[in-house]
């Protein structure tokens, strides 16, 4: 309670707040109660493949290029031997089905550096997305 010292024996017209007070622990009270009720997640719906189609999103293309003392670098598309004519096509065919347009560019120690730039420019005429490059650090990692 409020008590006032004036020299004036009218009325004082102060607010009392306690009700006000009251009201919102009562309140603070049921938020406490309802929040952790509220479910925190979001309903989704996966779009899944069409019937008769064998989609494999974790088949990753990985373009090798190894150097042979100076020589002109051999390159492998998954493991399978490609000449440098055979890059473009073969990188067009293996990306005109896939939704994901990756490809990782791994290299080799005896390789220069302008070999993996021409396949990196092989493979943004191929339409791919996204190149990676490859390291030891990357490679050692999986």
């Amino acid at each position: 309670m409020a008590m006032s010292m004036g020299n004036s024996g009218g009325r004082m017209s102060e607010m009392n707040v306690t009700p006000m007070i009251d009201i919102l622990l009562v309140l603070l009270i049921i938020f406490m109660v309802i929040v952790p009720v509220t479910q925190k997640g979001l309903e989704t719906l996966v779009p899944k493949p069409p019937d008769g189609q064998n989609v494999n999103p974790a088949s990753a293309i990985v373009v090798q290029v190894f150097g042979h003392g100076g020589g002109a670098p051999t390159y492998k598309i998954n493991d399978v031997d490609v000449t440098h004519a055979e890059l473009l096509p073969k990188l067009t065919e293996v990306f005109s089905n896939r939704a994901e347009r990756v490809m990782f560019v791994k290299g080799g120690d005896q390789v220069e550096f302008a070999s993996i730039a021409d396949v990196i420019d092989i493979g943004r005429a191929a339409n791919v997305d996204h190149i990676g490059l490859m390291t030891v650090k990357i490679q050692a990692g999986q």
